[in-house]
């Protein structure tokens, strides 16, 4: 199956489909010996300004130690673990790719925009380029000391604007003042592999709203975008599902979350052969722990049957690598069923079929 995890009997095998105190004196009078007095001022001097140095020297150790200490623990406590790598930080995956961008309902092409995850997939950047010629760019990052989302936009034509808010039921929802103190609010939701972005302003505090834009982002230059229905060559879509079953696969090899995500169904469902299932959330969070590392992950046997809009590839896989350190090898056989959609063909479900026998000890 496909990169999972839990390497257990049957289930084991869709890993491969589917990170200073002072000292006091007591005088006794004056010394009989001549100019004692005088050495013995100079000392305490000589002492106290030493005592000083010393105090400071060890304060100055003490604040670098602090410092310099708890900053290589943030970045070397534990080097396994991505700062990033826990699923929250990557509820906004859906936007990362490469888009065409249009007004809802017009097939009139506004914009090109291309979002990627950066930074040790801490940060999306987006690259937005109008057909206007406006341009802009924006930053988007999760906040985990105050568990919110936010972004900085900023523009060719000297525009800011910085939002915040949260991922509710399934979508980002981001808002703040523009320029102008108007609200401002966007939000950003996935539907059938494109991304819908809806913004809305209020000059009134939030009493009342106005529609601002509404656009939706579909894939970029694909070679499988023929929208459903569409006429078109079986033996082409064979091979456009062929390859893009071909680039899933090393996807999960790789732990690639982000190809992942691009080729998966947002309603994707793995079942397995002991009847547990698995959504494509399931699989990202997988990939991004990258507790599976790959050596092999090979079909062979490999057919594509096509059935109009529909098309399932049938494999034997052969998989090995290790899982939290533990070698393991297995081989099974798997049905994957790919949708062709108005963005293109996606992976919408897949079975896996394993028996012990097949485990190579």
């Amino acid at each position: 199956m496909r990169s999972t995890g839990k390497h257990t009997a049957e289930d084991t095998v869709r890993q491969m489909r589917y990170g200073g105190g002072s000292r006091r004196e007591t005088r006794q009078g004056p010394s009989t010996i001549p100019g004692a007095g005088e050495h013995f001022r100079k000392s305490g001097v000589a002492m106290k300004s030493m005592i000083a140095i010393v105090r400071g020297i060890f304060l100055i150790t003490v604040s670098y130690s602090l410092f310099a200490g708890g900053s290589c623990h943030a970045f070397a406590s534990d080097s396994s673990t991505p700062p990033c790598a826990a699923s929250v930080y990557h509820d906004f995956d859906f936007w990362i790719g490469d888009w065409d961008v249009f007004d809802v309902d017009s097939p009139v092409k506004v914009a090109h925009a291309r979002i990627d995850s950066i930074l040790g997939g801490c940060v999306l950047r987006e690259d937005y380029q109008g057909s206007s010629g406006q341009e802009g760019q924006s930053f988007t990052i999760y906040d985990d000391s105050r568990q919110v989302w936010h972004q900085t936009w900023v523009t060719s034509r000297g525009a800011l604007l910085q939002i915040e808010g949260k991922f509710e039921n399934g979508q980002i929802v981001l808002s703040g003042r523009n320029q102008k103190g108007e609200i401002v609010r966007g939000t950003w939701k996935p539907v059938n592999g494109q991304v819908r972005e809806i913004a809305a302003k209020s000059a009134d505090g939030g009493q009342t709203w106005v529609p601002w834009f509404d656009i939706v982002f579909r894939r970029a230059h694909e070679s499988d975008s023929k929208p459903a229905g569409a006429t078109s060559d079986p033996d082409d879509d064979k091979e456009t599902v062929a390859a893009l079953d071909a680039r899933y696969q090393e996807a999960v090899k790789k732990n690639d979350a982000a190809t992942m995500d691009q080729i998966l169904a947002e309603d994707f469902i793995l079942v397995t052969s002991s009847g547990k299932t698995y959504s494509k959330k399931d699989l990202l969070d997988e990939a991004r722990t990258a507790r599976t590392t790959y050596e092999h992950q090979e079909d062979t046997d490999k057919t594509v049957r096509l059935w109009g809009d529909t098309a399932i590839v049938t494999a034997k896989l052969w998989e090995q690598g290790t899982e939290n350190g533990k070698p393991f090898e297995h081989k099974l056989w798997f049905s994957d069923v790919y949708r062709r959609t108005p963005s293109g063909w996606r992976y919408v479900f897949a079975q896996s079929a394993y028996r012990p026998s097949d485990s190579i000890p």
